[in-house]
């Protein structure tokens, strides 16, 4: 386990294709089929061809700023794991091959991209599991009922198991029967509660994670829990991570690089010159005589 205030760094850079670049291949196409020669075109636009990495990094944007294109990228050249399947156009192989990086160490193998899609699949499985799990209950509540008041007579070595269900459920309430016959590392949880419980899985110590738009389904106070496991896990057990977020909690979080990509080119800002940072500080300043008055 790492010393107490140690921070690693895994990728200490990355560098994207410039606009001439980027012209220069696709000038030279000769398809015709295609629409679109995506992920071409979209980070040079704000003339982001390179970033440096601290342990914490963050690229802050609104929608369409190509905050979630850079961790695909960034995810594609390193041969991240990942779980989801996502936006990869014809062009992504001829476009992650104009990138390059730079090593601090070498990449744990654990190293992953972790999107809200992953998150969204698993909270849909734990559904599923759960509902299994409501129509094992009641299967149970039948074969306890059964069980419990059958006229049984015991012939055979054949007739043991059933034996041992009838002795069981006379020996027990309803209830504990259940209980003891589904599966207890199952729980019924929330929506934030289960997304949490994704990331604290998933993120292991010593591993670069990305992040794309963890504040998804979690509240408020669970964006805050989030943050503190985040700085731990930085701190203390050996992770990196680059973070595509607008969340306010996440951008404030301890020691983090922060790349404003809605700016005409990209640039390193406080997460408190952030725009919606700014907007949510006025909103509050404007009422805060009325949440003094509740004090």
């Amino acid at each position: 386990m790492l010393e107490k205030g140690i921070r690693m760094l895994y990728l200490s850079g990355f560098d994207f294709p410039d606009r001439e670049r980027e012209y220069d291949f696709t000038m030279a196409q000769k398809r015709n089929c295609y629409d679109t020669y995506y992920p071409f075109l979209v980070l040079s636009q704000h003339q982001m061809t390179h970033l440096e990495f601290e342990p914490v990094t963050i690229l802050y944007g609104g929608n369409g700023s190509g905050k979630t294109t850079a961790l695909n990228i960034i995810a594609e050249k390193l041969q991240l794991k990942r779980d989801a399947l996502y936006n990869r156009s014809n062009f992504f192989e001829e476009y992650t091959t104009l990138c390059d990086y730079e090593l601090e160490s070498g990449i744990p193998k654990k190293s992953c991209i972790i999107t809200s899609d992953d998150v969204f699949d698993y909270m849909l499985n734990l559904r599923s599991l759960n509902e299994g799990i409501d129509r094992k209950r009641e299967e149970l509540f039948e074969e306890y009922l059964d069980a419990k008041y059958a006229k049984f007579q015991y012939r055979s070595l054949e007739d043991y198991e059933r034996l041992k269900q009838i002795n069981l459920a006379r020996s027990k309430t309803q209830t504990k029967y259940v209980r003891e016959n589904l599966m207890d590392n199952v729980r019924e949880r929330s929506n934030g509660e289960s997304a949490f419980q994704y990331f604290t899985e998933k993120i292991q110590e010593d591993g670069l994670y990305l992040l794309d738009e963890p504040e998804n389904s979690l509240s408020p106070a669970r964006q805050q829990e989030l943050l503190q496991f985040l700085e731990d896990s930085v701190r203390f057990f050996g992770c990196q991570f680059i973070i595509a977020t607008h969340s306010p909690f996440l951008l404030s979080m301890a020691g983090a690089r922060i790349y404003d990509l809605d700016e005409e080119v990209v640039r390193v800002k406080r997460w408190t010159d952030l725009e919606n940072v700014r907007a949510y500080y006025d909103f509050f300043k404007k009422y805060e005589e009325e949440f003094d008055e509740g004090i």
